[in-house]
């Protein structure tokens, strides 16, 4: 049974967002504007997205 994935791409620099953002940007695997990453799509990811959802954009396969 494969496990549903999800595709998490950086839109916005989090220069000025709090420490904690940024951290759960690196977490993602993310880090450069641009940067791509695929996700198991689960409820800790999904609320790590929620956290920065104002720096990223979700595209669900």
């Amino acid at each position: 049974m494969a496990d549903k994935k999800m595709r998490v791409k950086q839109v916005r620099s989090s220069i000025s967002c709090p420490a904690d953002q940024g951290k759960t940007l690196r977490a993602l695997g993310l880090g450069k504007i641009g940067r791509a990453v695929e996700v198991t799509d689960n409820d800790c990811t999904r609320g790590m997205v929620f956290k920065v959802k104002h720096l990223v954009e979700v595209v669900e396969d």
